[in-house]
């Protein structure tokens, strides 16, 4: 069974996979160029993500993988993002044992 959550509720050690960029909401510009920034820096539908670590203060920013880059986030931005997570893989090796195979 996968959880489908926003990457702003992730914690330290969580993967999973980005089913949703942006909240869709056309009218709002603000919420518009957040989307597109975030498309431009690979945050696609698809694309792996692992939460490496969070910020001392209120956990924030979140430094995270995606896919095979290292990005930082404010929650705030990482709140537009929807990624599915799977238990069983943030327990398992997940992206450790792909690094190791490539």
């Amino acid at each position: 069974m996968s959880d489908t959550v926003k990457l702003s509720q992730a914690r330290q050690g969580d993967r999973g996979v980005i089913v949703k960029v942006g909240d869709h909401c056309h009218h709002d510009e603000h919420a518009m160029e957040l989307e597109r920034r975030l498309l431009e820096l690979g945050f696609v539908e698809g694309a792996r993500v692992e939460v490496l670590h969070e910020g001392l203060f209120g956990r924030d920013p979140i430094a995270m993988r995606v896919d095979d880059m290292r990005v930082a986030l404010r929650r705030h931005e990482a709140a537009s993002l929807t990624v599915r997570f799977d238990p069983a893989v943030a327990t398992e090796a997940g992206f450790v044992g792909e690094e190791a195979t490539a």
